[in-house]
Formats: structure tokens, sequence, C-alpha cells
């Protein structure tokens, strides 16, 4: 218990000294531009990179209609849309930042459609991140 003392007595002491030091960066002022021109630049842009659930890829557009809309009726807190990309009508599902989170979309989804797949999306609003999940 004595040894212990001392360490105690040591260390109240040198508190006051260690919380007091601060570290500083002094920045080249055409790295803090370029910096700032980044950060500018991404706030600016309304949409990032990220995945979708790919549901359904058919060329008649009334099957599409109507497995999206059942797909809204089961499913009304994930966003679902479809594209058209000649001659495919694709619907597409949710909005994920990682891989990972559309993966465990997609095991939720693979119960009920078949021939589910990841597709990538570099035109994702960050609004629509923002309201799922």
């Amino acid at each position: 218990m004595k040894s212990i003392l001392p360490i105690v007595i040591l260390l109240g002491a040198l508190m006051p000294q260690l919380s007091a030091q601060s570290v500083q960066v002094k920045m080249d002022p055409i790295i803090a531009d370029m910096l700032d021109t980044y950060t500018t630049n991404n706030k600016a842009q309304g949409t990032v990179d990220g995945w979708r659930v790919q549901i359904l890829a058919t060329t008649n557009r009334q099957r599409l209609e109507s497995v999206q809309q059942s797909f809204r009726y089961h499913y009304p807190n994930v966003p679902v849309d479809w594209m058209h990309d000649r001659p495919y009508y694709k619907l597409q599902a949710g909005a994920f930042r990682s891989k990972r989170d559309a993966l465990r979309l997609k095991y939720i989804l693979s119960r009920e459609y078949e021939g589910l797949y990841l597709v990538r999306d570099d035109a994702i609003s960050k609004t629509e991140l923002l309201n799922y999940y």
C-alpha cells in the first residue's frame, strides 16, 4: 500500500500538466485552400455512391407495376423505384452506403423474391439515405 501512495501522488501532480498541453497544426495555405475547395464541392453534391437491391428485370411493364405495388404493400418503409434501360424495366429497392447493409435487405427479401442481386448506384440522393433505416 505504501508503494502505491507515491505513484498516486505523482500522477495527481502530473495531471494538470498533461491536460494543459495542446497540438497545433500549421498547414500550408495551398493545402488549406484545397481542403476548403474539397469540402465545398462535397457539400454541394446532392448524390452519393451506394447500393440497391434489384428485385426484377422484365420487358413487361404491367408485370413490373404489379410487383412494385405488391412490394410497397408488404414493405412500406423500403423505398422502391423502377428505371427503364431498354428493353428492360428494372425494379430496385433500398438505398445503402455499404454493400453489407444492402446484403441484409437482400437476405430479408430472398424469402419472398427469387433472383435478387445487388447493383451499384452512383446517384443516390443524400436525403434518401437519411430517411432509411
